[in-house]
């Protein structure tokens, strides 16, 4: 069994895994902060350019930076501006074609200096595309040769050789993502565009609103306040939903009638024949407005334990209904 000499042990190896953890961390959250007072001129002049590109953005890199690259194009591609990764080898055997004089370039490489990415900067100039180029080397040959360089140096890695890219990926990551950012926020990107770019998986079910899944127009059930017993149980037959909604004469909503209600009123020893809608409705139901996040519509079923909600407009007419099932089905959680 080999035998380790604590004296020839460096600080950092005689570090426990927790606090060796914990500096990585200060490292690559020091590489982030020294970022803020760098974003100026360049990163408004980068951001301008792309907000002008009438073509795609095309993200660039190899290696660790490539990944970075891959990244950066996913996120800007989510938040409303078209991206692309291309990859520098791939390029130079024939992907150059997906180039567009209409697109802007965006270069990865910490050394500034990769030759795979040089490789490409002549077909980028004689294309035409403006080029942008993150880089921890600003006097590197792909610095010289960009419109618009952004610095994305670190002191150090949080590799203990200084080698492996960590925190210097962790910083152009996080630059990457100001760019995106900015930029949806200059294109004013809002909840029902990200939706529409998400529409499958847990993200994009939490913005479904209740328009998307309520049943409207004749699916709804509804009687006047006047209608008979008779009348209420045909249309909650009819419409299956397991209730109705009840309007005044404007057409408002003024109550909701349940077949639990009806079966409730059946056990009564009373006459129910002569009653009305009006007469046993509850005249207090819990309802959303159309436009609201079909989650809150959840939220209320659960918290009341109805199985149906009517939707109604800002002047209290219903305008549509749903039922537990349906939001089950949608897949929508509870806000």
């Amino acid at each position: 069994m080999t035998t380790i000499n604590e004296n020839t042990l460096t600080t950092d190896e005689k570090l426990s895994v927790i606090d060796y953890a914990r500096k990585v961390l200060r490292i690559e959250y020091k590489a982030i902060e020294a970022l803020i007072d760098r974003v100026g001129a360049e990163f408004e002049k980068a951001v301008n350019i792309i907000l002008n590109c009438k073509g795609r953005v095309i993200v660039t890199g190899i290696g660790k930076s490539g990944i970075v690259a891959k990244k950066i194009a996913a996120t800007l591609t989510s938040t409303g501006t078209s991206a692309f990764f291309l990859h520098p080898v791939e390029a130079v055997h024939g992907d150059l074609g997906m180039v567009m004089k209409e697109d802007v370039v965006i270069c990865i490489s910490k050394s500034g200096n990769t030759g795979e990415i040089s490789q490409l900067f002549p077909a980028f100039k004689k294309i035409g595309v403006p080029i942008i180029t993150l880089t921890g080397n600003l006097r590197s040959a792909l610095a010289e040769r960009s419109d618009v360089v952004l610095d994305v140096s670190v002191q150090e890695e949080a590799c203990p050789n200084d080698l492996a890219p960590t925190a210097s990926t962790t910083a152009t990551m996080a630059l990457g993502d100001a760019l995106a950012v900015a930029l949806l926020q200059k294109r004013h990107f809002n909840r029902e565009d990200f939706v529409f770019l998400h529409p499958g998986g847990a993200l994009g079910k939490t913005l479904i609103k209740t328009d998307e899944i309520m049943f409207n127009g004749d699916k709804v059930p509804i009687v006047h306040y006047s209608a008979s017993i008779q009348d209420v149980i045909l249309e909650i037959t009819k419409k299956r939903f397991g209730g109705t909604c009840v309007i005044d004469d404007r057409s408002k909503l003024v109550g909701i009638i349940t077949d639990g209600d009806l079966r409730r009123l059946m056990q009564k020893p009373n006459d129910i024949h002569s009653l009305t809608a009006k007469d046993i409705m509850n005249k207090e139901p819990k309802t959303v407005e159309t436009g609201c996040l079909a989650s809150k519509a959840r939220q209320i079923m659960e918290n009341y334990n109805i199985m149906q909600i009517a939707v109604v407009d800002s002047e209290r007419h219903p305008v549509g209904m749903m039922h537990i099932h349906d939001l089950l089905e949608a897949g929508i959680e509870l806000s």
